[in-house]
């Protein structure tokens, strides 16, 4: 199959070729490879090729939603048994998995041909995707810029063609951020609705989630049917929607009433393009028949802001932990940042963890008042349209004082002061509005309905409630017919 064919489908298109016998899944996936070594020298999407596996099963009889389709997963969170999840970090490059995470099994299940996985940065950590070991990966549309992260790898890999669709996950934004940079549809799934095991019972407290980055809402909706439901080794039997969220997709969503804000709930700055997208998305959605007007969640974002940093520096430290004694390895094998964030999460005594994790329910609670009188909360994605390669890197003269903090171990006194809260702010400015789903469990989508002047994509999000996969890619179905990003293509491949 030539590759501009190839494109011109989406993965429930390309099943559907290959369930025809129109494509054997051979062809597919060598237009798939051979695209893959035509662009990635210039994104570094792909850090672990998978060709021979991918041959080899390509080769076999596959039945299911997906039959033949090319598909890449992400690099964490993701094992394939046999290969390392390298996890974006030096210390995990070379440590095979015993198994398959349960989210793989269901998709190698589906009889999607997995030939690869994709960057990101270490842990899953950073809005970005430039792992020192790796190296970092670009954005199609403009190579000099970041397809954000965690699931950057994927993202590019995805709107630079190489495959319909591709695994992420989403801890804090991490399927819908590289989703608003490289243009295109993102949702992470609510809290418990798709595995985590068998290596977690749930990441995060289930803040983190799996899920996929795609072209087309259909292939989304699809994909959730495929991996969504209950795990018997898992720690929730999450509800069952009143349809496939493929049929949910196709419905008409109604008149929605919809409340929107576009100023940084942590009081960071946002960019005219950021609120320009907000705006430009209420105005469609008001010629569709909506009801949008400004409203207020009621959270104390900015708490959420610290509760959430406070469970992710936890969770650095016990990551780092957990791999030293599964490696050996020495505490140089982490990047410096991710030391930092474990050293303050060392520091957090058991009490304050508690504290702020309680508060999470209160967040929620606050949420489940706003959705008693909003069907959605529309917000940018991004508060800036998406950063330069290298631009959100930690500074020399913060890595300085990090080393020096980390040699003195002075962790804990900079957990007590507000220079965490300083930090979190320069951190969190880029990406303010993604975290409060992860938090509250909610399900939450970004759309690519804005470019900027600059020919950058930078979406928009909305965030349901508890349950609300299905009403999200019904509106995002009628988003996408009526203003059609499919075949809008990166003019720089």
């Amino acid at each position: 199959m030539e590759y501009d064919e190839y494109r011109r489908h989406d993965a429930v298109g390309l099943a559907a070729l290959v369930a025809s016998g129109e494509v054997k899944p051979a062809e597919l996936l060598e237009t798939a490879i051979a695209r893959a070594e035509e662009v990635d020298p210039r994104l570094n999407a792909i850090v672990r090729p998978m060709h021979d596996i991918a041959r080899e099963r390509a080769k076999t009889p596959l039945s299911g939603a997906f039959a033949g389709v090319p598909f890449l997963i992400k690099d964490l969170m993701q094992d394939y048994a046999g290969l390392p999840t390298g996890s974006g970090s030096r210390a995990l490059a070379t440590q095979p998995m015993p198994e398959h995470a349960e989210v793989v099994r269901r998709w190698l299940d589906a009889g999607l041909v997995v030939f690869g996985k994709t960057n990101t940065p270490e842990f899953g950590a950073k809005g970005i995707t430039e792992p020192k070991v790796n190296g970092p990966t670009r954005n199609p549309w403009n190579t000099a810029h970041t397809p954000g992260g965690s699931s950057g790898g994927s993202a590019a890999a995805v709107a630079a063609g190489i495959v319909p669709a591709a695994g992420g996950n989403d801890g804090g934004g991490s399927i819908r951020i590289p989703a608003a940079c490289c243009g295109l549809f993102g949702l992470k799934p609510g809290r418990g609705l798709v595995p985590s095991g068998p290596a977690y019972a749930e990441v995060l407290h289930g803040a983190a989630v799996n899920g996929v980055l795609t072209r087309s809402v259909r292939d989304s909706a699809l994909m959730l049917d495929v991996i969504a439901g209950h795990d018997p080794a898992g720690p929730y039997v999450p509800g069952a929607p009143d349809g496939p969220y493929l049929e949910l997709a196709r419905r008409e969503p109604g008149r929605l009433r919809i409340g929107y804000a576009t100023e940084s709930p942590i009081g960071t700055d946002v960019s005219p393009e950021a609120v320009a997208a907000v705006e430009d998305a209420i105005a469609l959605l008001r010629e569709l028949g909506h009801e949008v007007e400004e409203a207020v969640t009621g959270v104390d974002e900015r708490q959420l802001a610290r509760d959430f940093l406070t469970m992710w520096f936890a969770s650095m430290a016990a990551e780092v932990d957990h791999v030293r004694q599964a490696t050996g390895c020495g505490e140089d094998q982490f990047e410096l940042d991710t030391r930092v964030m474990a050293a303050v999460g060392r520091a957090t005594n058991a009490p304050t963890y508690i504290a702020s994790h309680n508060r999470w329910n209160e967040h929620s609670h606050r949420l489940a008042l706003f959705h008693e009188t909003y069907d959605l909360l529309l917000t940018p994605t991004l508060a800036h349209p998406p950063a330069r390669v290298g631009q959100l890197a930690t500074p020399a003269w913060m890595e300085a004082a990090s080393r020096l903090l980390l040699v003195v171990r002075g962790a804990g006194l900079l957990a007590k002061t507000d220079l965490v809260d300083r930090v979190a702010a320069e951190n969190l400015r880029w990406t303010p509005y993604t975290q409060l789903a992860n938090i509250t469990g909610r399900p939450a989508m970004s759309v690519p309905t804005y470019w900027t002047e600059g020919g950058l994509p930078l979406g928009v999000q909305f965030v349901g409630g508890l349950g609300s996969e299905g009403q999200l890619l019904s509106l995002a179905s009628q988003l996408e017919e009526a203003r059609p990003w499919f075949d809008r293509e990166p003019p720089v491949l």
